[in-house]
Formats: C-alpha cells, structure tokens, sequence
C-alpha cells in the first residue's frame, strides 16, 4: 500500500502497538453495550427495576458528571497521544498518564458507567462488565509490549502509576 494511503497509526513508529482483537473487540462491545443498553433502559424495561429504588434526580448528576470525566480524559489521553509529536518513543507519564497508566481505556468504561447510572439496567451491567474484563486484557497485553520496548523504564510506570483506577493518596 503506497505511503499516503495507510493511516497514521500505521507507520507511527512511536506507538508500541496494539492486540490484533482490539479495536475490533471494542467496536463489538460499544455495539452491544448501546443495543443492549436502549433496548433495556427504554423498551424492554426488563432488567432496570433499580430506577425505582434510585430516583433519577440522584443518578442523573451523578450519571452525567461520569460522562463528562470519560469525554475529557478520552480528549485528554487522545491529544496527548496523537497530537503531540515525539522524537524518539519514550514512556508517556504526563497528564493523565501520571494518574493512571491506560486513561483512555479508563474512559471507555466511565463512558458505560454513565450511561449505566442513567438506566440502571442489569443487563447492560452485565455487558459493561464483560467489555470492562475485555479493556484489563488489552491493558495487560499492551503492558507486555511496553515491557519489551522499554524494560526497567516502563516497570518503574508500572509501580508508580496505577493501571485503571487511581489511587486515592499518591505514593
């Protein structure tokens, strides 16, 4: 394939790279989980008996202040990923890269956990959970990866930055 026509991340010598399922696997669960998700929350109604037991006025901010955690670290890790250019690859530990090691995985299932807090849908949960199992697989197969490219470096990140969740008191 001439230069021109393959994508950025093709030839982006800096990137580590990816699990061949990944973005694959992504897609098949964003799907699932947004079938799965307004199937339930606004036709079926068969799994989100919890909305009576939470009113939605306290699950909506809630719900909503997720969403626009996930929008901003995704934006966030994205730019600083995409959008700055590097002379050679080197271990990212800026920005959100300092709180946790793969923010824009983290975002992906805030961006569920949102959506989830706004239906309380079991069934979505169920779907959310198994995307979220799906995320840790890539994480630590990509961290095997960074592993081999950068050794000591990348495994000193590894025990000071948290893989998904931050930690609450820094180290």
């Amino acid at each position: 394939m001439p230069e021109g026509r393959r994508g950025a991340r093709a030839h982006d010598e800096t990137l580590t790279g990816e699990h061949r399922l990944g973005d694959a696997g992504q897609a098949i669960f964003a799907v699932l989980f947004a079938a799965v998700w307004v199937a339930d929350a606004f036709f079926l109604r068969a799994t989100t008996g919890g909305n009576g037991v939470v009113p939605f006025v306290v699950r909506a901010p809630i719900g909503v202040a997720v969403l626009i955690i996930s929008g901003w670290m995704a934006r966030t890790g994205l730019r600083i990923v995409f959008g700055e250019k590097r002379e050679k690859p080197e271990v990212i530990r800026k920005g959100v890269f300092g709180v946790v090691r793969h923010p824009i995985y983290l975002s992906e299932i805030l961006l569920y956990l949102g959506l989830l807090l706004l239906s309380l849908s079991l069934a979505a949960t169920a779907v959310w959970i198994a995307a979220t199992l799906f995320l840790v697989f890539l994480c630590r197969h990509e961290e095997r990866l960074l592993l081999k490219r950068f050794g000591e470096e990348y495994a000193r990140y590894m025990r000071d930055v948290p893989m998904l969740f931050p930690r609450l008191r820094r180290k």
